[in-house]
């Protein structure tokens, strides 16, 4: 399933974004390019209305901003790894470095609970976490998530 959700083209193995709000932008583009039909302003919005709820970066050193956007078809995601962190209001006021980005239709309920279901799961094994930070290219980072992927 993530391998599916986040293909090496989705993947940028690092990130020149240093706050929230210029990484949203950026991998909000990864998002546009994946699937055209996604609205850029719709997206933003409802990423940053979901943020505002409650900051996704609730596990040390990684963040899963995720949104429902009427424009966006089934699941869309990216991944984004940053070397020297960036500012993101996370729970434990720490940088993050890495970043999972989904975006989500609105009738793909069910699939949303379960996807973060699973990446409550995945982002528990702490040495992928490390080693993400420590890929050094888009095709390392999706072969890492298949390995997971396979050992879930």
């Amino acid at each position: 399933m993530f391998s599916e959700i986040f293909p090496a083209s989705n993947i940028i193995a690092d990130l020149e974004s240093e706050d929230k709000d210029e990484l949203f932008e950026e991998l909000v583009e990864v998002l546009v390019s994946a699937q055209p039909g996604i609205d850029r302003a719709e997206a933003l919005a409802a990423l940053k209305e979901r943020e505002n709820k409650m900051t996704t970066g609730i596990i040390p050193g990684i963040a899963v901003p995720h949104a429902i956007a009427n424009s966006v078809k089934g699941v869309v995601g990216a991944i984004g790894v940053s070397r020297s962190g960036i500012d993101y209001d996370a729970l434990d006021n720490k940088p993050v470095h890495v970043i999972f980005m989904l975006l989500f239709s609105p009738n793909e309920t069910e699939r949303h609970l379960q996807i973060m279901k699973q990446f409550a799961e995945l982002l528990h094994h702490q040495e992928l976490c490390n080693a993400l930070v420590n890929a050094h290219s888009a095709e390392e980072i999706y072969d890492l998530i298949c390995s997971c992927e396979k050992s879930m």
